[in-house]
């Protein structure tokens, strides 16, 4: 993931030092976040990461969706594919009915794979997350069961 920083940026920060991924691995554990990582078949290399956050069931049944991919594996198609099962896990086996994914309106990638995955933009929140010291803006996509 370190040398993936570059990739990213300014849209996500990746867990790139032992202390980030130990604080990652702590979030893993909470029941309001799950994380999951996206592996290539055959040798089980880092593709990417997917967390679902901010789980909330009852009547919301509702969670945030983050995802990064890996810089050597970007443009083969890893991404999608993990993202497809992990919305059919969240919509079955964590029994949500909504993920909704927020998106810099710049990161032409990052959206073109979440329209691949069935996500349609919901909305836009001006100055939504600070993310590299400053507010930027999102577009909200979801997907509903």
């Amino acid at each position: 993931m370190r040398d993936s920083r570059p990739l990213h940026r300014p849209w996500v920060s990746p867990s790139a030092t032992p202390t980030a991924y130990r604080a990652w691995l702590a979030r893993a554990r909470r029941p309001d976040f799950k994380a999951f990582l996206v592996l290539r078949k055959g040798d089980n290399a880092i593709a990417g990461v997917i967390n679902v956050s901010q789980i909330v069931l009852g009547n919301f049944r509702s969670a945030y969706l983050g995802y990064y991919g890996s810089a050597p594996l970007c443009g083969q198609g890893y991404m999608t594919e993990g993202l497809r099962l992990l919305v059919r896990h969240a919509f079955t086996t964590l029994g949500l009915h909504r993920l909704e994914a927020n998106v810099q309106p710049a990161n032409a990638d990052s959206i073109a794979l979440l329209r691949r995955c069935g996500f349609r933009q919901e909305g836009f929140s001006p100055r939504y997350l600070k993310i590299a010291g400053r507010w930027r803006d999102h577009e909200r996509w979801t997907i509903l069961i």
